[in-house]
C-alpha cells in the first residue's frame, strides 16, 4: 500500500494569511520546514479509504522511521486473515486519530495471537463498568459489588490502564483506604468530644446560648460520622476486583492478575463464647459483651422460648433455636416445601433484603439447598402455627394475602428481615437474658447440636454449609459441661505412673483414715463397758 515522506512548511503570508507551501522563501532552510508521513490502511468494511497520518518530525530519518514503523504493524496480519487485517488497521485509526504513541511492534504480535485488545488503552473503570452490566447474579449481591467499585476501585486505581495495572497500585490503594481509616477515626472522635462538650452546655443565659449557637455551628461545619473501612470490608474489595480481573483474562484482556498477589491484613472472625454465669456477671456489671458473637447455654434457650411462648411467632424462634435456620430462609419458608408428616422441611429460597427492600431470591449457594429433618416437638409446635395462620386467614378474608409462606405478618404477607432482627431484639431486651444477635440463634443450634454429640458432617448438612471446615471454625467453642467431659474422657486413656502412683497413696490414705476412725470406736466403748450398771 502507499505510503510516503513530505515536508511541510507552516508559515503563511502575513497579509492573506493563506499558507505559502512550497513558495516560502526559507523552505530550503535545513531545520525550517517539518516532515510528515502518511500511509494508506486497508479499507474499511463497507469499502471507505483510510489512512494514517502523522506530522511535526524535527527530521526525515525520524519520520521514516515511523513510517517503517507503520508498516511493520501492517505486516504482522497474514493476507488470508481479513479479521486480523481489520484490526491492525482499526488500531492505527485510532492511534493516528487520537495521536497516540505508536504500538510496540512484538507487544502487538503477542496481543494479535491472544486475541486481546491490541491498542490496550481500556481503563480499570471502564473494565469495572462493562463488567457490572454483564453480572447476572441476585440484586443483593450486585450491590455490593457496585459499592465497592463506587466507593473504592474507581476512585483510586479506575483511570489506570487495565493491561498496566500492577500489585504495588493495589498495594497503594489499600494504604491509602488504611491512612483515610486513621483520618475517620480521629474526625469521629473530634466531633464526637464537641457534641459531648454541647450536651454539657447549660441552654439558660445569654452567654450559654450564644456559645451553643457557636459550637453548633462549628460542629456541622465538621464532616459526619463516618463508618471506616474495616479488615471484612476490605477483603470483600479485593475479591471483587480479583472476580473482575479474572473475567478480563478470560476475555484474554489482560494475562495477569495482581489481585490475586495483593496481601492485605487477614480477616479474624470472632469465636462463637458461650454466656457462662461469670460472662453474665461481667455484663452484667460493665454492659460488654465479651465477643461480638455470643451463644445462649441449653437453660438460657429455654428460658427465652418460655419467655416468648405467646408471641404470633413463636413458631420461628423455635425452629431457628434448634434446627439453625437463617433469618431469610425461615421468612422464605414455603408451606409447599414443609412436610410435617415426614417430619422434614426443604430450604429452597429466601427473602434477602436489598437496603431497605425485600425481594425473593434462591439460597446464595448449592448447599443452601437442603433438607432439614425435625423434631416431633418442633413438629407439633408448627402444627399448631399452621393453625392458627389459618385462624388468622378466616378473619382477615378477602384482604388476606396469600403468601402461602410459613411465618407471614398477620394479613399474610411478607415478613421483612430487618423487622423480624428489630423485634428478636426488643424480646431479648425484655427477657433480661445476656444479648445475641438473631444470627446468634443459629449459632446456638449448632453448638447444641454438637454438644448432643451430633455428628459434624449432619451438623453442616442441617446449617447449609458448603464445607464441614467452616463448621468447625466457627463453632469451636462448645458448652462448658461437653468441654469438661471430653477431658476427663481423654484424661483417663493415658495411664501414667505418677497418676498410678497418686491412686495407690489416696487408697492407703483412706484406708489408714477408716483404721483411726475404728480405733477411735474402740478406745470410747471400753469404759462404759466397764461401768457397773445401777443397783449393781
Amino acid at each position: 500500500m502507499k505510503g510516503s515522506t513530505y515536508r511541510r512548511c507552516s508559515c503563511r503570508d502575513p497579509k492573506t494569511g493563506k499558507g505559502l507551501g512550497s513558495s516560502c522563501p526559507k523552505r530550503n532552510s535545513r531545520n525550517h520546514c517539518t516532515y510528515s508521513i502518511r500511509q494508506e490502511l486497508p479499507p474499511r468494511e463497507d469499502g471507505s479509504r483510510r489512512s494514517f497520518a502523522r506530522g511535526g518530525y524535527g527530521s526525515l530519518k525520524a519520520a521514516q522511521a515511523d513510517l517503517d514503523h507503520v508498516r511493520a504493524l501492517l505486516g504482522l496480519a497474514e493476507s488470508d486473515d481479513p479479521e486480523g487485517v481489520q484490526l491492525i488497521a482499526e488500531m492505527l485509526s485510532d492511534v493516528s486519530r487520537d495521536k497516540l504513541p505508536l504500538p510496540d511492534v512484538e507487544e502487538t504480535r503477542r496481543r494479535l495471537n491472544a486475541g486481546q485488545d491490541l491498542v490496550g488503552s481500556l481503563t480499570v473503570g471502564e473494565w469495572l463498568d462493562r463488567w457490572l452490566a454483564g453480572k447476572r447474579i441476585r440484586k443483593s449481591g450486585l450491590s455490593r459489588y457496585e459499592t465497592d467499585v463506587r466507593v473504592h476501585l474507581k476512585p483510586h486505581i479506575g483511570d489506570r490502564r487495565l493491561d498496566r495495572l500492577r500489585v504495588s497500585h493495589l498495594s497503594e490503594m489499600f494504604t491509602a483506604i488504611t491512612d483515610a481509616n486513621a483520618e475517620i477515626l480521629e474526625q469521629n472522635a473530634q466531633r464526637r468530644a464537641a457534641v459531648e462538650e454541647l450536651a454539657a452546655v447549660p441552654w439558660k443565659g445569654v452567654e450559654n446560648r450564644a456559645r451553643r449557637k457557636a459550637m453548633k455551628t462549628a460542629i456541622n461545619a465538621m464532616p459526619p460520622f463516618r463508618r471506616v473501612t474495616g479488615p471484612s470490608t476490605r477483603q470483600h474489595i479485593k475479591a471483587t476486583l480479583r472476580a473482575a480481573l479474572n473475567d478480563a483474562i478470560g476475555q484474554q484482556i489482560i494475562t495477569f492478575n495482581p489481585a490475586a498477589h495483593v496481601e492485605i491484613d487477614p480477616v479474624r472472625k470472632p469465636k462463637a463464647l458461650v454466656w457462662t454465669d461469670e460472662r453474665v456477671t461481667r455484663w452484667q456489671q460493665t454492659g460488654e459483651k465479651p465477643s461480638p458473637v455470643m451463644v445462649w447455654t441449653p437453660e438460657q434457650t429455654g428460658a427465652f422460648l418460655d419467655f416468648v411462648a405467646d408471641d404470633r411467632l413463636y413458631a420461628m424462634w423455635h425452629l431457628i433455636a434448634f434446627r439453625g435456620l437463617r433469618r431469610g430462609e425461615a421468612c422464605g419458608q414455603p408451606w409447599s416445601e414443609t412436610n410435617l408428616d415426614r417430619h422434614s422441611l426443604t430450604v429452597t429460597g429466601q427473602l434477602v433484603q436489598d437496603g431497605w427492600e425485600v425481594e425473593p431470591s434462591e439460597p446464595k449457594t448449592d448447599s443452601g439447598f437442603r433438607v432439614v429433618a425435625l423434631d416431633d416437638d418442633t413438629v407439633g409446635v408448627l402444627e399448631r402455627h399452621r393453625k392458627q395462620q389459618e385462624a388468622d386467614r378466616d378473619e382477615w378474608g378477602s384482604a388476606w394475602v396469600n403468601t402461602g409462606l410459613v411465618f407471614t405478618q398477620e394479613d399474610g404477607s411478607w415478613l421483612h428481615p430487618g423487622k423480624v432482627t428489630d423485634l428478636f431484639e426488643r424480646l431479648v431486651t425484655a427477657s433480661s437474658l445476656p444479648p445475641i444477635r438473631l444470627h446468634d440463634l443459629r449459632h446456638g443450634a449448632a453448638t447444641l447440636m454438637l454438644a448432643a454429640g451430633i455428628d459434624v458432617k449432619i451438623v453442616s448438612d442441617t446449617l447449609g454449609h458448603s464445607d464441614t471446615r467452616i463448621t468447625r471454625d466457627i463453632y469451636q467453642s462448645v458448652l462448658p459441661h461437653v468441654g469438661k467431659s471430653a477431658a476427663e474422657a481423654t484424661a483417663k486413656l493415658v495411664p501414667l505412673q505418677r497418676k498410678a502412683e497418686a491412686e495407690k497413696a489416696h487408697k492407703a490414705a483412706k484406708k489408714a483414715k477408716r483404721g483411726k476412725k475404728a480405733q477411735a470406736g474402740g478406745k470410747k466403748k471400753s469404759p462404759r463397758a466397764k461401768r457397773k450398771k445401777p443397783g449393781s
